[in-house]
This record gives C-alpha cells, structure tokens and sequence, in this order.
C-alpha cells in the first residue's frame, strides 16, 4: 500500500500542477482580450463578459490545482487531513473527464482500503465478524 500512496500523492501534485498551468493560460488570454478591446475600441458588454468568464474560469482552475497540490504533498507525509483533502477533492473531480475520473477512482480505491486507513492512523472497519454468519 505504500507503494499506491506514494504514486497517488505524486499523480495529484501533477494532476495540480496542471491545473494552475492551465489557470494561468487562461488568466493570460483574459489579459491579452482585455487589451485587444481596449486597443480596438470594443467596449461592448459582451467583450467584458468574455474577459470575466475567462478570469473567473482561470481563477476557479488555479485554486483547484492548488488544492490538489496540497493534498499530495499531504498525502506523501502522510496527514490526516491529506486524507480526508483527497477524499473531498474526489468527489468533484469526478466531472473532469477523463483524468479527474481516474484519479477520483484510483484515490476511492486506495484511500478507503484498510491497509490506507492503517497507513494514516484512521481505526480499521468492521471485518462484519459481529453479523450472523451464512450457512
């Protein structure tokens, strides 16, 4: 299991790194729009709500990619709360096909494993030895 953990640790820092990558491409091109109606004179409110959804996407992007970048490095030292960020950065990211799926489905797979809970000190589940066996 230390073996997943790690590599789910790196795969979120770069799943992150692209996101503020791509954040900051946006911010760039809501920039160079801004001063291209600026320039051509163009001060419809189109033009500006084109500039703002591109700021706002870019923003939106950047933060997310931040968040999973924290979370990997939280999960690599093995935090608590690396654990339940990942968790609650899955959920969400399970939109963002088809990377955000994988990921999602690979941080389900390895973070709600016993050997994972172990890893980051959680008490184990129930091996379900208290429910009436079947014959």
């Amino acid at each position: 299991m230390p073996v997943h953990l790690a590599l789910l640790g790196r795969l979120h820092v770069a799943l992150g790194a692209f996101g503020v990558l791509c954040g900051l491409s946006l911010l760039i091109l809501a920039a160079g729009t801004s001063v291209a109606l600026v320039d051509l004179t163009i001060g419809s409110e189109d033009g500006r709500a084109g500039v703002w959804i591109l700021t706002i996407c870019g923003g939106l992007l950047i933060a997310g990619g931040l968040a999973l970048i924290v979370a990997g490095r939280a999960l690599d030292r093995r935090s608590r709360a690396g654990r339940l960020g990942a968790l609650a950065l899955a959920v969400p990211n399970l939109a963002v096909v088809p990377f955000g799926t994988a990921l999602s489905v690979y941080a389900f797979w390895v973070l709600l494993n016993d050997d994972a809970r172990a890893e980051f000190g959680r008490p184990l589940r129930t091996t379900g030895s208290s429910r009436p066996e079947m014959r």
